[in-house]
């Protein structure tokens, strides 16, 4: 893909949380890729919605925290394009050719759903994407394949949710690399504590996803 082309059927959708410090990088990074960027801010209680806003982005204010999910659903919905690409807000490392390579597959027509995964980040983030990619929140989706998702009970099972639709559907998925980009772990955002505590939070809603896919 050409490097200083912009592309107007793909939307990047940044669901956020008291992601003031980072968020800005990831918004300059998909504006350069597309002119469609969304924050949805997730009842943050810091800068998160005016730097979004400040570095280009559209933003969307939950008043309170619904979770992941709820996020995304709600960015894809606001969204006018045939492809959407999530992207957390807590990046580090993330580069324009990093979109472009994500989203390539689905513009190109190689897959549905493209999962990107963190590598030569570094080893924690390494390791936990070896181990879970499916778990990363680095997505590209062909909206038309999607379009009878719900998102918005998800929570932090969002990923799991879908993957899921995409294996019941059929739906083609390829994994793509993401070289030097890794995230901001929770303990480094919130603190030891609640950072550990927000982790329990996310794998419970992971694992009731999974127990769920039975019952699907």
């Amino acid at each position: 893909m050409t490097e200083d082309v912009r592309y107007p059927r793909v939307g990047v959708v940044i669901p956020a949380y008291n992601e003031e410090g980072t968020v800005e990088s990831v918004i300059r990074a998909a504006l350069s890729v597309t002119p469609d960027v969304t924050v949805i801010s997730d009842g943050s209680t810091d800068a998160t919605a005016d730097v979004a806003r400040k570095a280009g982005a559209r933003v969307i204010e939950f008043p309170v925290n619904r979770g992941k999910g709820a996020a995304m659903q709600e960015g894809m919905d606001s969204s006018p394009c045939d492809v959407i690409v999530f992207l957390d807000g807590d990046l580090l490392g993330l580069e324009p050719r990093h979109i472009r390579e994500l989203m390539a597959p689905v513009l190109d027509g190689r897959a549905d759903m493209a999962v990107g995964v963190f590598r030569s980040g570094r080893k924690a983030t390494d390791l936990a994407q070896r181990i879970s990619p499916w778990l990363s929140g680095q997505r590209a989706i062909r909206r038309e394949a999607f379009k009878d998702i719900d998102l918005r009970d998800a929570r932090f099972g969002a990923e799991v949710a879908l993957t899921d639709y995409a294996r019941q559907r059929g739906a083609r998925v390829v994994m793509v690399p993401l070289y030097n980009v890794t995230h901001r772990m929770k303990e480094e955002k919130r603190g030891v504590i609640p950072g550990v505590i927000q982790r329990a939070r996310m794998y419970a809603d992971v694992i009731r996803r999974i127990a769920s896919r039975g019952r699907d």
